[in-house]
């Protein structure tokens, strides 16, 4: 089946449920066995048994099933927050005192994980690369070297890495890898055919695609997402709601049309800015100019919708007045989801990083971060430009 057809069937047994075109939510915390033996039973097997819905729940599992076959991963699960999904995978291929290869322009909170909190409580080593060459890997391999962690396109920057190199690497010298595949979905990228462990999103972002879900996933193969369930997910106690299950399966049977609307809206947008003379520099992979296109164009069979630019400014109350002019972009801290949003990445991140981290991660306090929604295009350039022309 394509993709389109396999995400509104797959996994979904219609005639178990009485014919729903939608299968129901499990809202209930515990299911209830005939006798001993049953029960018994369900115990020897428990990852794969509904018995407590902390452990595994029907609706959930059927969302589950569906976004592993879409990332041509073996296994998936489900989790409360992106957040959940990558410290629980993070955690799941470290030890205390191990190191970590970490790409220098990842999500915020994922930096914080690893670099302060698994640092302090785990002694866990880091070493950040820009990921643009595969001889920073080679380099900054040590023997306690456990893990590498990507995340392309990276956030802020959207830098991509070698994904295939990095994992052939990676797998010679018994390293895993973890990727944060948010920004292209499993629509445009597929990490695991590429090599990569463990593929982790956050759903709240295109997967769910309405602003109404916060949830996250990691997919991979049997033996991993398995030994995650039995020891990260059930002793965090990270399970997502069935009622954000079922959300996310409406989802998912739009999922391939809402980011080929993205993606259309988002390269008009891009050339718009590219153009005009009040924007230094526009950071968007789906760009011929994009220094790094022809590799996303290698690894990626598309581009959504979350790009940045550089206004002409340092000037902080030129570049709040941009801001507080536009009418349909909203400001608002996440993304992916059908409405659209701008962000200055130096508001949270000045209060995360010190200055020098932040000039470290080559951003100044002009850029702009921007989510394309489904909006008219025409009507978000319209936007764009009359908020342009505030700054004098």
């Amino acid at each position: 089946m394509k993709t389109e057809t396999m995400i509104s069937h797959f996994a979904e047994d219609r005639e178990k449920y009485e014919g729903a075109v939608v299968p129901p939510i499990f809202q209930n915390t515990l299911f209830t066995f005939e006798d001993w033996n049953a029960i018994d039973a369900a115990f020897d097997d428990r990852i794969n048994t509904s018995i407590y819905s902390r452990g595994r729940n029907p609706g959930v599992n059927i969302v589950e099933m569906k976004l592993a076959k879409l990332a041509g991963g073996e296994k998936s699960r489900l989790f409360a927050s992106g957040m959940a999904a990558i410290t629980a995978a993070t955690m799941h291929f470290l030890n205390a005192g191990d190191h970590v290869i970490v790409i220098k322009n990842i999500y915020g909170p994922a930096n914080n994980l690893i670099s302060v909190y698994l640092k302090k409580k785990m002694g866990i080593e880091i070493t950040f690369v820009s990921g643009d060459s595969l001889d920073e890997y080679e380099e900054a391999i040590r023997p306690n070297t456990k893990l590498f962690y990507l995340e392309s396109p990276s956030t802020a920057i959207f830098s991509i890495q070698d994904i295939p190199a990095i994992c052939k690497l990676a797998k010679s010298r018994n390293i895993k890898t973890i990727l944060d595949n948010t920004w292209a979905s499993p629509i445009f990228q597929k990490p695991l055919e590429m090599g990569v462990d463990l593929e982790v999103h956050s759903c709240s972002k295109y997967i769910g695609g309405h602003s109404d879900v916060v949830a996250g996933l990691i997919i991979g193969n049997a033996h991993d997402i398995d030994s995650i369930i039995i020891n990260e997910f059930e002793l965090l106690g990270s399970k997502i709601a069935p009622i954000e299950a079922w959300l996310l399966m409406r989802s998912l049977r739009t999922l391939p049309l809402r980011m080929k609307a993205h993606q259309e809206n988002a390269i008009k947008v891009a050339d718009f800015l590219e153009t005009h003379t009040k924007i230094e520099k526009v950071n968007y992979p789906g760009l011929k100019s994009f220094s790094q296109h022809k590799l996303a164009k290698k690894q990626m069979s598309g581009f959504s919708g979350l790009m940045a630019f550089k206004l002409k400014t340092d000037d902080l109350d030129k570049i709040k007045t941009f801001v507080n002019s536009l009418k349909l972009f909203k400001i608002g801290v996440s993304w992916g989801g059908h409405e659209s949003l701008v962000y200055a990445p130096a508001i949270s991140y000045l209060k995360e990083l010190s200055l020098e981290q932040f000039e470290g991660l080559g951003i100044s306090l002009g850029d702009m971060r921007i989510s394309v929604g489904l909006e008219n295009a025409d009507d978000l350039i319209d936007d764009l430009k009359q908020g342009l022309l505030m700054i004098s």
